[in-house]
């Protein structure tokens, strides 16, 4: 074989060389095949993210189901309460306890109260009096004021959270007190007491004994 057939025959195995090089070096595509029914919305799906439910509770039922519910009242400021065990003489109305070893609360504008019997109690701290009539021993009677005090009985104790027009006393050992001034003073009897830090006006004093000022 002569010279020249020998070059062209190494110079074409290194063309073909080079191509087939080149060929393994060039990247080929990569398909991907995905399963029948498959198709690429579905391959990443979203993950859903679950909104929060609100739950309403209903009041648990009390053990007495069919009773009616609760209701407060609150009276008016406007309202005066109520006291039903309250003698009321209204406004200028007149009223009357007696009998023993009992307490009453009176309230209203009396214009007259008359109290007699044994050991009565009488709470009249709301009320004013216009004239407050006392018979019977060991009354107590506590007013916020009196206009005229009349007292027949002994170991009595009369209180006004005001002054006192007057005060006619007939007994032993009665207290009468003003938290003001008492115009007129007659007592008849022994031992009482007559308190008036508002000053006692004219005074009659029969007996011995007796405490007026």
């Amino acid at each position: 074989m002569s010279s020249r057939r020998i070059a062209a025959a190494a110079a074409g195995a290194l063309v073909v060389c080079g191509v087939l090089t080149a060929c393994a070096m060039q990247p080929q595509p990569v398909e991907t095949r995905l399963p029948p029914g498959y198709d690429a919305s579905s391959a990443s799906p979203t993950a859903s993210v679950p909104s929060p439910t609100v739950v309403t509770l209903s009041p648990t039922p009390d053990a007495d189901a069919t009773s009616a519910p609760l209701v407060t009242v609150v009276p008016s400021p406007s309202t005066p309460g109520v006291d039903p065990g309250a003698l009321s003489c209204g406004d200028g109305g007149s009223q009357s306890v007696s009998g023993a070893e009992q307490s009453v609360r009176v309230t209203g504008t009396c214009a007259e109260l008359t109290v007699s019997g044994s050991a009565v109690t009488v709470d009249a701290s709301g009320a004013t009096i216009g004239t407050l009539r006392v018979s019977g021993d060991r009354a107590r009677v506590v007013a916020a004021g009196i206009d005229m005090l009349v007292v027949q009985g002994n170991d009595g104790s009369v209180e006004s959270s005001g002054g006192v027009g007057s005060v006619d006393l007939s007994g032993d050992r009665t207290t009468v007190q003003a938290a003001g001034a008492i115009a007129a003073v007659t007592v008849r009897g022994q031992d009482n007491v007559v308190r008036a830090p508002g000053g006692v006006g004219t005074t009659t004093v029969e007996g011995r004994g007796n405490q007026i000022g």
